[in-house]
């Protein structure tokens, strides 16, 4: 599958595709509502459209975004930190405000998009690469890729591994080496639901490290949050997550990153911190932000939507907020950003059928 490039050459921006064969038999399976269809939004180019063409319409509760999980996590983020920069710039009505809907992975704030406020054109929804790979496993019940409407991602970012400050391990060898001589000790959580992206990414790990990934006992809880706090308040060793959700809690001295999941090491803050590569793991993950709304709305008002994100992603306002959050570059809008999406969900899907996560004539 051919990805889109981010504007930071020092970094790739595509998901990895890494093959290994980590589980066996299908999923459950989660259900939700029922599917809408519609035309999809054309792309905008320039933010003088935008202005030519006013903000979208607000609808009666204003412009809202739907967070998938708790507070705390990806999803929370990628919403309040649009927020701010749609208010800042002046592209919003008025506040933007968070709701967050957590369930299923992300599968219940999809299901109040499509059933409840199909319509709505002030309503925009968190979406990440965990919702792609959600969609391809056929997690969200009876949901598709084309019963929402896709406008855009405007940052990215790499998975890590983390363990609490006053943890054992001080690298990732030698937690994997612990965790294979004892399956049952160790007990990680993440911000996603089972077989969600955070959970795949200890799964990857622990076949590039020899283990059997059936053996890895995974906690899944609403948003990133709900399980850092779980791994400091000791239920579990080990939190699966991305570098923006744990940053605050590394510089508070609460908890130790032990690898970035990047082709190579990133910088700032956790500059020091070696990649799974460097470790002898050879397993990325990167995470795209972004986001879709409900299908039913106008085409003229998705072609706004799409106006505005691009605006947002193109101006010196939002390179601020990703850096205060360590996000990376990754700006796709319009038609392009959903034949990105149809792509990586078609990509996902062979990808857990070859980890045996689906059976191989799953559609």
């Amino acid at each position: 599958m051919h990805l889109p490039r981010a504007r930071e050459p020092a970094l790739p921006s595509h998901p990895p595709s890494p093959v290994h064969r980590v589980a066996r038999g299908p999923l459950p399976r989660l259900g939700a509502g029922e599917p809408a269809r519609g035309r999809r939004p054309a792309l905008w180019a320039t933010a003088a459209v935008v202005l030519a063409a006013g903000c979208a319409p607000a609808g009666p509760r204003g412009w809202e975004c739907f967070a998938p999980a708790n507070a705390g996590g990806g999803w929370d983020l990628t919403c309040r930190t649009a927020a701010r920069a749609l208010e800042d710039l002046g592209l919003s009505p008025g506040p933007v405000r968070t709701t967050n809907l957590p369930g299923a992975g992300g599968g219940v704030a999809m299901a109040r998009a499509i059933t409840r406020r199909a319509d709505d054109p002030g309503l925009i929804v968190a979406a990440s690469t965990g919702t792609t790979l959600r969609l391809a496993q056929e997690q969200y019940g009876r949901m598709r890729t084309d019963d929402v409407r896709w406008i855009g991602a405007l940052a990215a970012e790499y998975g890590i591994v983390a363990v609490a400050a006053d943890a054992p391990w001080r690298d990732l060898r030698s937690l994997l080496g612990d965790w294979a001589a004892d399956p049952d000790g160790i007990v990680a959580s993440g911000g996603s639901a089972v077989a969600g992206q955070d959970h795949m990414k200890l799964l990857l790990l622990a076949r590039a490290a020899g283990m059997d990934p059936l053996r890895i006992r995974y906690i899944p809880f609403d948003g990133g949050g709900e399980a850092q706090t779980a791994l400091l308040g000791g239920f579990v060793q080990v939190f699966s997550g991305e570098a923006s959700e744990v940053e605050g809690q590394v510089a508070a001295g609460n908890l130790r990153i032990l690898a970035v999941l990047a082709p190579r090491r990133l910088d700032g803050a956790i500059a020091s911190v070696p990649t799974a590569r460097e470790q002898g793991y050879a397993v990325d993950w990167i995470t795209w932000r972004g986001f879709f709304i409900p299908r039913e709305v106008a085409d003229s008002v998705a072609d706004r939507w799409v106006s505005v994100l691009d605006s947002v992603g193109r101006s010196d306002r939002w390179v601020e907020e990703r850096a205060r959050y360590r996000l990376r570059p990754f700006h796709l809008v319009g038609a392009e950003f959903e034949s990105f999406v149809q792509a990586q969900v078609a990509e996902f899907r062979a990808l857990s059928q070859d980890l045996g996560l689906l059976p191989p004539d799953e559609r």
